[in-house]
């Protein structure tokens, strides 16, 4: 079988950042160490010192499909991310018709094979009335149940106490939680629909979506999974004031045994403010909201204190034009996958984390916290899912977008690094300018 050996890499893996090589064969990584030596008809690649990293696991998409393909799909959508160095995605369930059992859970994973660029896996949903479905949900076939308890898409806003506490005392998977206080949001969006109508200036979106709103239901939450013991995800951590709830530490610690309860940010949080609403607007209109600049800073020093475990995009396109809406009007959430992975290591050359804490959040955690079988590290036997980074700057053009929605709200911005190759079960898919090839991606396996 052909083989391709990467030499002279900087591997960051485990925490540790060290020279060497790596050589892969079918998919699968089959050596790593120092000084090995071609064979016969390898593919030899000198790495020239540069960063090689396991695949970014992002664990919090919105590839759109089925239902919303106008403004992006699972083709789409995973090409950008592997150009971003994402290999493997988790989509969420408010698609149309929302995830919400067993067959709408097979129907993402049919469209995805052949098409996805990276390895996929996908959420089943939670609503006030499909507890049974979730009771019998083969723990093999999702990465987890996704329930929002706050606003979200149709009917998957779960306010049923008796139903909630049900889902956390029976669900078979992690739980993760998006973690807004309804009544709060909606009675702040009369307050200010008073004021202005419906062109609402979108700095009042911190306001409205208030860090009160989330403290609340985040709290709710925890509680509920103390309750029933429960391993609960809580996603898109936007407030200085949440991180108190949660316990500082390794996700995995020595003994081995796991944190229960678990906290997210995404990149938004650590690159945006309330500063940026006057220059961008709508779009960086998402929910949670990104709010305050020491808001900002207290996330990326609780993910370099281990306070928060993963680091995820929640990527969630939207075309130029709804997002031109009053604000009212116009969708929140920004596509991110592309450029997230780039964004992120701009904090390693600030100096706020290092490369293998970056890993450490956004490969490893999710790949541990997930179950996710053979991905996520660098180590002989897992899959051959692999970034190369290049220190080369370069500035972000709309046209290089990969998203269908065709824009990015880092446009005009320079990033110190780049994605020079992206590698998917061992075959390269994105060779820093362009796609190559086809689409490499594989379900994701669970070992539970």
């Amino acid at each position: 079988m052909p083989t391709t050996l990467i030499v002279n890499a900087r591997l960051v893996n485990e925490g540790r950042e060290f020279d060497g090589d790596l050589r892969f064969t079918d998919g699968r990584i089959e050596a790593i160490g120092s000084g090995l030596s071609a064979r016969a008809n390898e593919t030899v690649i000198d790495a020239e010192g540069r960063r090689l990293l396991p695949g970014m696991i992002d664990d919090q998409v919105h590839f759109r499909e089925p239902g919303m393909e106008y403004k992006a799909d699972l083709a789409t959508e995973s090409a950008a991310a592997v150009a971003g160095g994402l290999t493997t995605f988790m989509d969420m369930p408010n698609t149309n018709p929302p995830t919400l059992d067993a067959a709408a859970l097979e129907d993402k994973y049919r469209r995805a094979a052949g098409r996805a660029w990276g390895n996929f896996g996908f959420y089943m949903g939670a609503s006030n009335d499909n507890l049974a479905a979730i009771q019998a949900l083969d723990p093999h076939s999702a990465p987890g149940i996704k329930v929002f308890m706050g606003a979200s898409t149709g009917n998957m806003l779960v306010d049923n106490p008796e139903i909630l506490d049900g889902i956390f005392r029976d669900a078979p998977t992690p739980i993760i939680t998006h973690c807004e206080d309804t009544p709060m949001i909606d009675a702040q969006l009369a307050r200010y629909k008073a004021q202005y109508g419906d062109d609402i200036p979108p700095a009042c979106h911190p306001d409205i979506r208030s860090r009160e709103a989330c403290m609340k239901s985040t709290q709710l939450a925890l509680s509920l999974a103390r309750k029933h013991n429960s391993r609960l995800h809580v996603l898109h951590i936007s407030t200085a004031d949440e991180l108190a709830l949660f316990e500082r530490g390794p996700l995995v610690r020595a003994d081995g045994s796991r944190k229960r309860i678990t906290a997210e940010t995404c990149i938004h949080f650590l690159r945006f403010d309330r500063a940026d609403y006057e220059r961008l607007g709508n779009l960086i209109k998402c929910n949670p909201a990104i709010k305050d600049a020491g808001d900002r800073e207290a996330l990326i020093q609780a993910l370099a204190n281990d306070v928060i475990d993963v680091l995820a995009t929640d990527h969630a396109p939207h075309t130029l034009e709804e997002k031109a809406r009053p604000y009212t009007g116009a969708p929140s959430g920004l596509p991110l996958v592309q450029y997230a992975l780039v964004a992120a290591l701009e904090l390693v050359h600030e100096g706020r984390l290092t490369t293998a804490q970056v890993v450490q959040k956004f490969a490893h955690a999710p790949a541990q916290l997930f179950d996710v079988k053979g991905r996520g590290f660098l180590r002989e036997g897992y899959a051959a899912d692999l970034v190369l980074i290049d220190d080369t700057p370069f500035t972000v053009q709309r046209e290089d977008v990969l998203s269908k929605c065709g824009w990015s709200p880092f446009e005009g911005t320079t990033f110190r690094s780049r994605i020079a190759s992206t590698w998917v079960n061992g075959e390269l898919v994105w060779d820093g300018r362009q796609l190559v090839g086809k689409p490499q991606g594989q379900r994701l396996a669970f070992d539970r």
